[in-house]
C-alpha cells in the first residue's frame, strides 16, 4: 500500500518539482515551460557555466530533469500528458514510469497540485559515450496535495515529507539532456 501511493505521488511529483534555480531545457537558450510545460524562450546560461564546459553540461542536465519534472506537474494536474512535450525531457524507463504514473492517477481519479520541493544536483561524466549525468535530489512534499474529487487525500502516516532521488540522463546525439531512469528513494529521507 505504502509503495503504491508513492508510485501514484512519484507520478503526481515527477513533473512539478525542479524549483531550484538552473537554466531551461531543452537547449540553452530556452527556460521556464508556459502552462503546456513546453519550454519558452530566454537568455542562454550564465557566463560563468560557459566558460566551464562541466559546469554548463551540469546545469544543461538539470535543466532537462528540471523541465520533466515540470511537464510532470502539468501532466498529474489533469491526468493526461498531452500537450506537456515530456519526451523532451525524458526517454526510457524515466518515460515509461511518468506514464504509469500518469496512468495510475487516471484510473484511481486522483489529481495532483501544489509545488514539490527539490534540491537536485547533477555530476556529468563527459568522457562516457554518450556523456552521462547523475543526478541526486532531495523532494519536499510540504506543497503537494493529491485530490479526489477535489477533496484532499492525506499523505500516509509512515511517508516521509522529504526524501531522496536519483535519476540517469545522457546527452543525446542533437546535443540535449534526458532523463533515462529515476528512482525515488521513499525510504531514505533528507
Amino acid at each position: 500500500m505504502h509503495r503504491k501511493w508513492l508510485v501514484e505521488a512519484a507520478g503526481a511529483v515527477v513533473l512539478t518539482v525542479l524549483l531550484a534555480g538552473c537554466g531551461g531545457e531543452p537547449g540553452p537558450k530556452e527556460t521556464a515551460p508556459d502552462a503546456n510545460g513546453a519550454p519558452s524562450p530566454s537568455v542562454s546560461a550564465s557566463a560563468s557555466a560557459s566558460s566551464d564546459p562541466k559546469a554548463a553540461e551540469e546545469q544543461a542536465a538539470l535543466a532537462a530533469y528540471q523541465g520533466m519534472w515540470r511537464a510532470h506537474a502539468v501532466a498529474v494536474q489533469k491526468a493526461s500528458e498531452k500537450g506537456t512535450r515530456i519526451e523532451d525531457y525524458a526517454s526510457g524507463e524515466a518515460l515509461a514510469t511518468i506514464r504509469q504514473d500518469i496512468r495510475a492517477m487516471r484510473e484511481a481519479g486522483t489529481r495532483a497540485n501544489g509545488k514539490l520541493g527539490h534540491e537536485p544536483k547533477a555530476k556529468v561524466d563527459l568522457k562516457s559515450s554518450p556523456p552521462t549525468a547523475t543526478i541526486t535530489d532531495c523532494l519536499d512534499l510540504k506543497d503537494w496535495e493529491t485530490t479526489r474529487d477535489g477533496k484532499p487525500l492525506p499523505l500516509p502516516s509512515e511517508q516521509p515529507m522529504r526524501y531522496r532521488t536519483t535519476a540517469q540522463a545522457e546527452q543525446w546525439d542533437d546535443g540535449r539532456w534526458r532523463v533515462i531512469q529515476y528512482t525515488q528513494h521513499g525510504e531514505q529521507t533528507c
